[in-house]
């Protein structure tokens, strides 16, 4: 007979969340600063201040982060330098998986 307590067996649930924890990069401590950094592949920071180089996810977190560092400069969107499509342009190694000569 078991006891009261809870089952001992795992939830599907339980199990997909510490599989999602265990692969998903959180992007803490040094393991994650060059993916915040946007420096290799574009990171999580697609958008970089012209003014500071403070990198940000998105448009509107570069806009709170303008109106609260530089309230002297018009915010203008066509400055802000997006991070994503330079790094994708500079590179030029093939995508794994992917022949070049497929053609016969």
């Amino acid at each position: 007979m078991t006891g009261k307590a809870k089952p001992k067996k795992h939830t599907a649930k339980e199990i997909a969340s510490k599989v999602d924890a265990a692969t998903t990069n959180r992007g803490g401590g040094k393991a994650g600063l060059a993916d915040r950094s946007g420096v290799e592949k574009g990171g999580h920071a697609k958008l970089e201040c012209p003014h500071c180089k403070v990198t940000a996810p998105d448009i509107k977190s570069m806009q709170i982060h303008h109106d609260a560092k530089h309230p002297k400069v018009a915010f203008d969107e066509s400055k802000l330098v997006n991070r994503h499509a330079t790094v994708a342009a500079d590179t030029s190694k093939p995508r794994p998986g992917i022949r070049g000569s497929l053609k016969k």
